[in-house]
């Protein structure tokens, strides 16, 4: 039997525990994985089971939901965000990228984090889960794409002010992105020949230089330079005409210049079964398309749609990846 997936518990003062738990009654046996966590956590009720060993997951799933245990400081309240259970939260991302990294998990599934947690109660001095997860493995580019079954979308800067986009984003920083994001469509979505369509970074593509030089300058050149190296490349387009049913037939990523130029047109068109995919890393990691979403933790409101798609795309791309 296959290795499990990974879930690691994100904040559990947020909806990562319940969201988890509506995810093994939804997929019982048919989808494996191990929760890593403090169980005191979860909701109440909840059929689990701790596990020492990954490789028992799949004969405990059809019964309970398999959990590799975390002792965590503090009991988590419900949309109160705890610095004390910073370490726990930490430990439970570097536990499950362990546990991929030596094969005794298929693939590692994030729930959300609170990065002011953690940074007040661990120090933590990173971005984001993706930022760590590439420090972690020792990934020296990592990429974050947001995937459904409508669009799959790379922005080329993150979590940076607007302002500061133009100068961080560069001819090398995009080479990258398009390369990573044009291997892993290969290599981990099975597409030999993939299609990549390319955004402007000012408004309609700068209408040849009139509202703003970089496609000019230094972006269509580029997207040349990448088509004569044999990736199909089209743009640098218009941002507010290439995310409509008919445009995203003629591609299969996009590459959006910022932040809200990718998460707006994938929020929009399946804003609950988005899926966020660390590219670049030397194993699969996925995590819901949402936050912690304090403000509903503990009502039992949490809809577990992205959590779910989460999981059924990570056990896709790593069944790919084991394939070769």
């Amino acid at each position: 039997m296959s290795a499990p997936l990974a879930v690691s518990c994100g904040d559990p003062s947020g909806i990562g525990p319940e969201i988890a738990a509506k995810a093994w009654e939804a997929l019982g046996a048919d989808l494996p994985f191990l929760w890593i966590g403090d169980p005191r956590h979860l909701p109440l009720g909840l059929p689990f089971q701790i596990v020492e060993d990954p490789a028992l997951a799949p004969a405990i799933s059809a019964e309970a939901l398999p959990v590799l245990p975390l002792a965590f400081a503090e009991i988590a309240s419900p949309g109160a965000p705890d610095p004390g259970n910073a370490a726990g939260i930490v430990a439970a991302i570097e536990r499950g990228v362990a546990l991929v990294s030596a094969g005794e998990a298929s693939a590692l599934v994030t729930a959300p984090i609170n990065k002011k947690a953690l940074q007040d109660g661990a120090d933590f001095a990173f971005p984001g889960h993706t930022e760590f997860l590439a420090h972690l493995a020792g990934a020296p580019h990592v990429v974050m794409m947001l995937a459904c079954e409508a669009l799959k979308v790379v922005p080329a800067t993150i979590h940076i002010p607007l302002a500061e986009v133009p100068q961080a984003l560069t001819a090398d920083s995009l080479f990258r992105t398009i390369r990573i994001t044009r291997d892993a469509l290969v290599e981990r979505f099975g597409l030999p020949a993939p299609r990549i369509a390319v955004a402007g970074l000012n408004p309609h593509a700068g209408e040849g230089g009139r509202i703003g030089t970089e496609e000019v300058e230094w972006i269509k050149p580029l997207l040349e330079h990448l088509r004569a190296d044999g990736i199909d490349l089209v743009g640098p387009l218009s941002a507010d005409t290439m995310f409509h049913e008919k445009a995203r037939a003629g591609y299969d990523a996009a590459i959006a210049m910022y932040h809200d130029q990718a998460l707006i047109p994938i929020k929009t068109i399946d804003f609950a079964g988005g899926v966020n995919v660390t590219l670049g890393l030397p194993f699969v990691r996925t995590s819901p398309d949402h936050g912690t979403a304090y403000d509903i933790a503990g009502t039992g409101m949490a809809d577990p749609t992205s959590m779910i798609a989460a999981l059924r795309l990570a056990d896709r791309m790593s069944r790919r990846a084991a394939r070769g």
